[in-house]
């Protein structure tokens, strides 16, 4: 029996039935350890001295988590809810209402995707614009489901994409991974196998936005916490302007060095020294945003012990040569398994971050033995780690946009998040995914 399968199928498993997917990756790691033949606390220590592998990455997480939260603090977030509720009215108010929905979705269209490159807070902006936005989106009648494939594309297309931001970090794991697999490539290739991926994402928001929720929907005006209303307390105009300085700062940094360390300790820096953060809530901050992202950085730091234990079985090897023996030479086919095995690992997971270290361990070596080209490597295993972040319960591109939309308790979870975004997304990744993968 193969340790990798079996390593894998645990880990899945126990995930698809709601184990956290922590102890699930421990589980599988060790129970794989097992049926390779390494004793318990062989495997332990592989997987162990494995964790470091994201060492990195998490502090980066933890890190941007405690810039998004001080972005927050600044004002400059509400500064732009309060343009988004002028623009359309306080209840919607306009000569033009298919105008009015127009605007508010590109300024969400917008917002979103600005957060994950230019201004790099993740999920940190959608409590604070989505619930104040609920009764502009009750009085244009505007579909939920809709609003819930936007912030999903915002959070995912452009870190896949742009090599900025959580996008750097994501190309940096890629690029790492596949290296520690047997395969080196470049960083500027990266955002070349991806294209056409990506482009799958963009004909499924414009399939969602013009064809499945164009309709109207009505929704229920609930009072909640948050009014629609402008700020009641002006916001300081010199905190914002901080607030931009920080991030164009962090922005150059982050060009010039390749690094989100120090590009979200440059920013912190420039809030800190310019008062808007004082000693005793800089230590808040920091713990808040750490808190916020310790989710993903746990999963990820596991996620590299997992693949250590996997490498060290000696059992990918020995897939690969059952793989190509029973796939042959059909690359449309290879291609196409190995998408599905990414949709659901990443399902199980939920996070594209945590996905690449195991599925690199696998991809790299079965994509060289059948002849991959390495651009259509690249696509595959940045496509496979992509699919089913989208669709996914357990991941933060759908808890974000739930935990906006159902402020008023009228927005589910799976139905109007996880299977809108499932089918958009997930499908055209799949398709476009080995359409590159044929093509590169």
């Amino acid at each position: 029996m193969n340790a990798v399968l079996v390593a894998v199928l645990v880990m899945l498993i126990l995930s698809l039935v709601r184990v956290h997917v922590v102890i699930s990756l421990l589980l599988g790691a060790i129970i794989g350890g097992l049926v390779a033949g390494l004793d318990l606390m062989e495997t332990i220590k592989i997987f162990t001295e494995g964790l470091g592998g994201s060492a990195t990455v998490a502090l980066s997480y933890a890190l941007l988590g405690a810039f998004a939260i001080a972005i927050s603090k600044t004002g400059l977030p509400r500064v732009i809810v309060d343009f988004a509720v002028k623009l359309v009215g306080k209840e919607g108010e306009s000569r033009n209402k298919s105008l009015s929905k127009v605007l508010i979705i590109f300024v969400i269209f917008t917002i979103s995707c600005s957060s994950q490159n230019l201004v790099p807070i993740h999920i940190a902006f959608i409590p604070i614009l989505i619930p104040p936005l609920l009764q502009v989106f009750n009085e244009l009648k505007i579909d939920r489901r809709a609003i819930a494939t936007i912030i999903t594309f915002g959070l995912k297309a452009p870190y896949i994409l742009l090599p900025a931001g959580f996008g750097l970090l994501f190309h940096g794991i890629i690029e790492t991974n596949m290296a520690e697999s047997g395969l080196e490539i470049a960083m500027a290739d990266i955002p070349k196998a991806l294209l056409i991926p990506t482009i799958g994402m963009v004909v499924g928001l414009v399939v969602a936005l013009i064809f499945t929720y164009r309709k109207e929907r009505t929704y229920v005006t609930v009072q909640t916490n948050e009014e629609v209303a402008v700020t009641v307390e002006p916001v300081s105009s010199r905190a914002v302007i901080v607030a931009v300085i920080a991030i164009i700062g962090s922005l150059i940094v982050q060009v010039e060095y390749k690094s989100m360390i120090l590009s979200a300790l440059f920013g912190l820096a420039i809030l800190m020294f310019s008062g808007m953060m004082n000693l005793k809530s800089a230590e808040t901050v920091v713990t808040d945003g750490m808190k916020m992202m310790a989710f993903i950085g746990f999963v990820m730091i596991t996620a590299s012990g997992f693949a250590a234990v996997i490498r060290e079985t000696g059992h990918v090897s020995l897939l690969v040569e059952q793989s190509v023996g029973l796939i042959g030479d059909n690359k449309s086919l290879a291609a196409l398994l190995m998408l599905v095995v990414g949709l659901f690992i990443t399902m199980g997971i939920g996070s594209s971050f945590s996905t690449i270290p195991i599925i690199a361990t696998l991809f790299v070596p079965l994509s060289l033995a059948i002849g991959f080209s390495p651009l259509a490597t690249i696509a595959l295993i940045g496509t496979a780690g992509a699919l089913g972040d989208a669709g996914s319960p357990a991941s933060d591109s759908t808890l974000g946009p739930t935990a906006g939309l159902n402020a008023d308790g009228q927005h589910h979870h799976i139905w109007d998040t996880c299977v809108p975004t499932f089918i958009h997304f997930n499908v055209p990744l799949i398709i476009f995914g080995w359409i590159a993968a044929m093509v590169l």
